[in-house]
């Protein structure tokens, strides 16, 4: 497979003919969005070059490339590296770039797995869906904010920018700085849809482009708030309970806390050779395993 800019370029053409966007009707992601995201997978294959993520391994076969979601992306990359341990043969190059240019890396070819962390919308249901795990959306602050629990609609208003102040939540007044995903982030995708219902995320936000860069930022501000992947919160930030229930992984599992998604990897075709065993490994006890020890709910 090749993915050389021209092609990608290409492929936004298509994107952009006339019935395009009414194909995507009835989706909570809209057409733009996918076209934001083609732009943006075109930025991160012109970045790792006209090869993309592939290279040669020592035998001379392919490198398996994986690319997308940044929350999938740190669990990828654990899998791929114990992967590569047991077979030393095979390489597995795991890129980011959000969940929308790795579906759409999967769909043209340039990645033989595109990592999402949203469900695939209508347009994309044509591609081969691998579930490899549950994950919650975690909303968090800092250590030292005394908020624990938020009610569902509360959270709503506060990201429609309708409650800005701490005030308002019965702490102390200070402004509330609120950190957002960036358009084309599954993370985004998932929380706009699981919690802000048929409303957007206020454009005060300050977006992030990782869940790593809003926990840093959440880490250092004492007056933020944010959401990320439950399974990268650590120590340096606080995930505050919504409508009384903490995103644990017990209450991931049965559902119980409400901001939860899938975690997927989607592909053109069925996986088959060294991709399939990559798969297989990650879907083995061995593999939810490894994702379950990482903070994640495995689907097996």
């Amino acid at each position: 497979m090749s993915c050389f800019p021209a092609k990608i370029i290409a492929a936004l053409k298509r994107r952009q003919r006339p019935g395009f966007e009414a194909g995507l009707r009835g989706s909570f992601w809209p057409a733009g969005k996918l076209l934001r995201a083609g732009i943006l997978l075109l930025s991160v294959l012109l970045f790792l070059g006209p090869g993309g993520c592939r290279g040669k391994t020592d035998s001379t076969s392919p490198a398996i490339c994986v690319a997308g979601s940044t929350s999938v992306q740190p669990f990828a990359e654990k899998l791929a590296e114990v992967y590569m341990e047991q077979h030393s043969r095979t390489r597995i190059d795991v890129q980011g770039g959000g969940s929308s240019a790795g579906i759409f890396a999967a769909q043209q070819g340039a990645a033989d797995l595109g990592a999402s962390s949203r469900e695939l919308v209508q347009a994309e249901k044509a591609l081969h869906e691998i579930p490899i795990a549950w994950d919650g959306i975690a909303v968090i602050v800092h250590p030292s904010n005394p908020l624990n629990n938020l009610t569902l609609k509360q959270l709503r208003r506060i990201f429609q920018g309708r409650i800005t102040n701490w005030r308002d939540l019965g702490l102390p007044p200070h402004a509330i700085d609120l950190i957002s995903r960036e358009e084309g982030s599954g993370t985004r995708e998932a929380f706009e849809h699981l919690a802000m219902g048929k409303t957007e995320v206020s454009h005060g936000a300050l977006v992030q482009d990782s869940n790593g860069a809003v926990r840093e930022i959440v880490a250092g501000d004492p007056y933020s708030l944010g959401y990320i992947s439950a399974g990268l919160v650590d120590n340096r930030v606080k995930a505050v309970a919504i409508d009384g229930i903490l995103p644990t992984r017990e209450n991931i599992k049965t559902q119980k806390y409400k901001l939860v998604r899938r975690f997927l990897l989607v592909s053109r075709k069925t996986p088959s050779g060294q991709c399939r065993a990559f798969v297989d490994f990650i879907l083995s006890p061995q593999g939810q395993r490894l994702l379950e020890a990482e903070g994640l709910v495995g689907v097996k």
